[in-house]
């Protein structure tokens, strides 16, 4: 969501971040935390894309967005999809179950794994008649304002300029897809230079590269 509570990017007034190691081992994890990634692997939703899961994220309430823990999210974000798609109702959830309880389904195979894995490994390249309108070396600037609900252009990158490193061919538009819409247009990788991104007191050696689909872009 446009200027949600999700994008920290160059926010200031949080402190410093606690950085206690590398990531935990999946094992030491809460039960509860297995349990939420072994849902979420399993749980199939009509019509929910990955933008629509990640805008569910972001339309959290912002003391819940800081506070809750990272599956602690994904379990509000479910119930919600689930909710909102009508898989489930209010009443469903106040007794803890549908009412309809079928039989254990076995338990799944290596071999059943390995096929939803390579099932679910899609690519999100789209066919595109339009040329691109930028090509690489090109500088361009990226939007000041974004209208959409739902953008991967972070905050801290708008109305900044930069020079297009790459052209990825045309992907499926974030911004279109967490409304439920098919969509796609070219995508670019783009070099910011950090000073240009956070002022003076960046280093002048420092850049950032972002992933940044067309309609983000306008020619410098």
């Amino acid at each position: 969501m446009m200027d949600g509570i999700h994008d920290l990017g160059g926010m200031e007034g949080f402190g410093p971040i606690p950085i206690e190691g590398g990531d935990a081992d999946f094992a030491d994890i809460e039960a509860w935390e297995q349990r939420m990634w072994a849902l979420n692997s399993q749980m199939q939703v009509d019509g929910v894309t990955i933008d629509w899961f990640r805008h569910g994220i972001e339309r959290m309430v912002p003391a819940d967005y800081l506070s809750f823990a990272y599956f602690n999210k994904w379990c509000a974000n479910y119930l919600m999809l689930l909710l909102d798609n009508g898989v489930i109702s209010m009443e469903d959830v106040r007794r803890g179950t549908t009412g309809d309880r079928s039989a254990p389904a076995p338990a799944p195979t290596l071999g059943d794994v390995l096929a939803t894995v390579r099932k679910s490994n899609r690519s999100f390249a789209v066919d595109q008649e339009q040329p691109p309108a930028f090509m690489p070396g090109e500088p361009v600037r990226t939007l000041a304002h974004i209208r959409s609900d739902h953008t991967r252009l972070p905050r801290y990158a708008r109305g900044v300029e930069g020079t297009i490193l790459t052209h990825h061919g045309s992907h499926l538009l974030p911004d279109e897809g967490a409304k439920g819409r098919h969509a796609g247009t070219h995508l670019y990788s783009v070099c910011f230079k950090a000073t240009d991104l956070w002022g003076s007191d960046a280093n002048p050696r420092d850049t950032v590269t972002l992933d940044l689909w067309e309609p983000y872009l306008v020619p410098a």
